[in-house]
């Protein structure tokens, strides 16, 4: 696969996942547009690419639990004709203690981020690949989302599990329009992830076979975009944990997700 030409725009691009994808995608020829937060982060990576590979990179440092941000971001790129022929859903976070535990200011930012803005960016720039006959979209979802909600982290996987079902919705109505949707669904992957969310700790303590690298994630992912795979789960323990959600009988799965979450999931008075 060779992207010269073709501009990715990946949110949550500072770190992680988000910093993967931009690495992979350049390394492959496409010029990218960096979206996260963190402007200086941005820029460093930006150097690193251009260093690298050559391709061109745009930069905004935006806050997509903004809910203006999206049409912010379109709204630059449109101004300078920059097409959108990629587009990866990364950004978030996770909000630690149970449902009652944060107030609903902290629960609004959340779903906007996880969920609006996801719809939102995916929405704005949408037409433009049927237009053009040329889309990639990939929402970045988690095993989460296939699984049975937990105690905890409240909203995680119900946002997850919307992933799941938008993106198949997106690839049913993109049908013969070469716009490939894909809901990546990755478990636990080396990542900045949980020192944001104060769970380096608990998650330290989990076998290292349940964590992956961000590379193969990330490579698998762009593979299942490209082959219209619209539901990716990596890794061999990650699939396992889904079939086994799946083939046990609904109360069993949820004692068993309530059982293992104990261990990863952090309480809001924890330190």
């Amino acid at each position: 696969m060779e992207y010269q030409g073709k501009w990715a725009l990946i949110t949550g691009a500072s770190a992680g996942i988000g910093a993967t994808f931009a690495r992979i995608y350049a390394a492959k020829g496409a010029n990218l547009i960096l979206v996260a937060r963190r402007e200086d982060r941005l820029k460093e990576l930006a150097s690193e690419v251009k260093r690298a590979h050559g391709v061109e990179v745009k930069t905004i440092a935006a806050d997509l639990a903004d809910a203006a941000a999206p049409k912010i971001i379109a709204g630059a790129l449109a101004q300078d004709d920059t097409p959108v022929d990629i587009l990866v859903n990364n950004a978030g976070f996770g909000l630690p203690g149970f449902f009652t535990e944060n107030d609903w200011t902290a629960h609004r930012d959340f779903l906007e981020l996880m969920v609006n803005s996801y719809a939102h960016m995916t929405r704005a720039f949408l037409p433009g690949m049927i237009a053009r006959d040329y889309g990639r979209v990939i929402q970045v979802s988690s095993v989460a989302g296939l699984v049975p909600g937990s105690a905890g982290h409240t909203l995680y996987g119900p946002s997850k599990a919307f992933l799941v079902s938008f993106a198949q919705s997106i690839d049913a109505e993109c049908a013969g329009k070469n716009v490939n949707s894909t809901a990546l669904c990755p478990g636990f992957t080396y990542s900045e992830f949980h020192d944001v969310n104060k769970t380096r700790g608990l998650v330290s303590q989990l076998p290292k076979y349940m964590f992956m690298k961000a590379e193969p994630v990330v490579e698998g992912a762009i593979n299942a975009v490209e082959r219209g795979h619209v539901v990716y789960v990596p890794g061999a323990w990650n699939k396992f944990t889904v079939w086994l959600a799946k083939a046990l009988p609904r109360p069993w799965a949820a004692a068993m997700v309530r059982n293992q979450s104990k261990r990863f999931r952090r309480k809001k008075g924890d330190g």
